[in-house]
């Protein structure tokens, strides 16, 4: 807003008292007399209704008061505004306004400020800006009160607009003005103007201020600027640590987080729940599995609270872990939709369909209503299981059962669940038929089906759009090159890497990441950098030729084409999830789960390899790719072949 920009230009200089540019309606300006004498008896009564909290005497009370002219203090109404809060009493609440500008008396600012608190508490924003407009004379915590309530209502271009309106009247914001002004912000230009107004006044050291902007910071994805704000800081309180570490974890820096969590306790701060709520983010992020189970320590400290219980539980089943996140669902005093949610999700993510299933049923048993995030979780479910009747009755109720209208998360389930049986055709209907415009996921997903059942025109058609909505995806060219290929194509092959060599397109390189002994290890594909990865290879060359025993070959269909022969399968061979595999068979004891997390989705060759790694050795091996997870055991996937 090129207003604020205009106003904090000035803020630091001598501020006009002229008169207003705003709309008043003035209430009565004197004060009105009692027309009888006070009657101590009657007053005393009200007061101590009021401090009892005994609502209905305390009403009772005001009236008869009103009907002889008499009124109380205003810390008093305070306390009788406070009673109906508590009861969510609204009419009474209305009542006390009335009856404090009856007879023609003029409350004073303070209890004024406080009707407006008390209807922006009610959310009848309508009645606190009406009551707000009347007052003859209004202080920062007026204006206060008003910026954080549009703020919190999301009304951001009304907060900012108030936020100019105060500077106009000539009154200074305080700390808490800037505090609730910066979360209406959604653009930099604003929270660079902000910034430099805190530090006119002299504000930009108060931990609130440095904390909101923080956390406006972060929210903005501009990490490098909350982190200096953060560093500025000669003395930190828990509020401005929590800040920066739930900032990094939710822009995916939960290395970061980690760190600074670990300086917070260096520093001598006790976690609280916020604090624990964000570093179990991080190790969510991260999967992290064993420092997450070091966290859920803290955690049991703060056992009752239900964001931080949710938070372990999204842990636990994004790190692969079922049965500890089966475990704290099951100890869970309270569960919300967020935890029925978590939990079904995390089934069907991880290959548990027929449970996710079944807990939804005692979801809805339980009086629970589903979101959006839960029916994706079950399409997500049905479409594993192939359960094709079930999954589109799902979908085709949603709205009428619970009132969620479909959106493309829930539409790529099913085109998933079509893909997976064999229904292309009936697919690809259904993205013609989305009320949304398909996106590359979209597009992606049915490209997924397409390869699977060999339909190379409709692959064709598929990438291609996947191409136009995201030209720089390397992973659908090289799909695409692969798919011409396959198809003797030639030229089109040319074309396809001729593009790529233009628009300067590579393949991410596939890495993949093991926690071993609380360190993590990352490989990437054909890696000479580990220090361990001369015995690595040598381990990997030994088991390969074991597996090649049992019938294990190499699938070429999984790189480029324009590599040759052996050159193809020495690609596959030193692939990131395969070092990975290796070190953790080096590293890990027989019992233990060995736990991989891949930036790409695993190639098929790596797959088969896996299934036969953990028949032979009799291990166990999570692998946790951007799509799903991946569950082997016995020599079968619980993804079930299809991924």
């Amino acid at each position: 807003m090129r207003t604020v920009s205009a106003k904090l230009k000035h803020i630091g200089t001598s501020l006009s008292s002229s008169s207003r540019p705003y709309s008043l309606t003035p209430l009565a300006s004197s004060h009105g007399k009692p027309r009888n004498p006070p009657s101590p008896t009657l007053l005393n009564e009200f007061v101590n209704f009021c401090y009892k909290r005994d609502l209905p005497k305390a009403m009772n009370a005001m009236a008869a008061m009103e009907r002889h002219g008499i009124y109380a203090d205003s810390i008093t109404y305070s306390e009788l505004i406070k009673c109906c809060l508590a009861r969510n009493a609204v009419e009474q609440g209305k009542l006390v306004h009335k009856h404090v500008f009856s007879n023609g008396y003029q409350p004073k600012t303070f209890l004024i400020n406080i009707l407006i608190s008390m209807y922006v508490k009610f959310k009848l924003l309508d009645e606190a800006q009406a009551l707000f407009d009347q007052m003859p004379e209004r202080n920062v915590v007026s204006w206060t009160t008003m910026i954080s309530a549009y703020a919190n209502a999301k009304l951001s271009d009304k907060a900012l607009e108030f936020f100019v309106l105060m500077l106009r009247e000539g009154v200074l914001p305080n700390m808490f003005t800037f505090s609730s002004v910066l979360r209406a912000c959604n653009g930099l230009f604003n929270v660079r103007q902000l910034h430099c107004g805190m530090v006119k006044l002299g504000l930009e050291s108060d931990v609130f201020v440095r904390s909101a902007l923080i956390d406006v910071y972060s929210k903005l994805d501009e990490l490098k600027d909350a982190i200096c704000v953060f560093n500025e800081m000669e003395t930190k309180d828990l509020v401005v640590w929590n800040s920066i570490i739930g900032g990094l974890a939710q822009n995916s820096d939960g290395d970061e987080a980690l760190d600074q969590f670990k300086r917070m306790k260096r520093a001598g701060f006790t976690a609280d729940q916020a604090t624990l709520t964000s570093v179990l983010r991080a190790c969510t992020g991260l999967a992290l599995l064993e420092v997450g189970r070091q966290v859920h320590v803290h955690v049991l400290k703060f056992d009752v609270d239900l964001i931080l219980n949710n938070a372990l539980l999204d842990m636990y089943c994004k790190s692969g872990s079922l049965q500890d996140a089966k475990s704290v669902f099951e100890r869970m005093v309270q569960k919300d939709v967020i935890s029925w949610s978590t939990m079904i999700a995390g089934l069907a993510q991880n290959g548990f369909s027929q449970e996710a299933l079944k807990l939804f049923d005692l979801m809805k048993a339980s009086g629970i209503k589903p979101n959006y995030i839960t029916i994706l979780g079950i399409l997500f479910a049905c479409s594993h299981a192939g359960l094709v009747d079930d999954g589109l009755y799902y979908f085709r109720s949603m709205k009428r059962l619970y009132g969620i209208d479909p959106g493309r998360e829930h539409y790529g389930c099913i085109i998933d669940l079509l893909g997976r049986a064999g229904k292309v055709d009936e697919a690809v209907s259904l993205v013609q038929e989305m009320e949304c415009e398909p996106d590359a996921v979209t597009w992606r997903t049915l490209l997924g089906a397409c390869k699977v059942h060999r339909n190379v025109d409709l692959a064709i058609y598929a990438a291609k759009q996947v191409l136009k909505l995201d030209p720089e995806d390397a992973g659908t060219y090289v799909l695409l090159s692969n798919i011409y290929a396959n198809s003797q194509r030639w030229e089109d092959v040319s074309e396809i890497r001729r593009q790529m060599r233009e628009k300067g397109i590579t393949k991410e390189p596939g890495c993949s990441w093991i926690e071993v002994n609380k360190q993590i290890h990352a490989f990437i594909v054909g890696d000479t950098a580990h220090p361990e990865i001369n015995e690595i290879n040598r381990w990997l060359n030994q088991l390969i030729h074991k597996l090649m025993g049992i019938g294990y070959a190499p699938d070429t269909n999984f790189v480029l084409q324009d590599l040759e022969g052996e050159q193809r399968d020495d690609s596959l061979w030193y692939h990131s999830e395969k070092l990975a595999i290796v070190f953790g068979l080096m590293s890990l004891s027989s019992g233990s789960v060995i736990r991989i997390r891949k930036n790409l989705r695993i190639c098929g060759d790596c797959h088969t390899f896996a299934k036969l790694v953990v028949k032979m050795e009799c291990r166990v091996i999570v692998i946790r790719d951007p799509i799903r997870y991946h569950h082997f055991q016995n020599g079968v996937c619980s993804c079930g072949d299809y991924w």
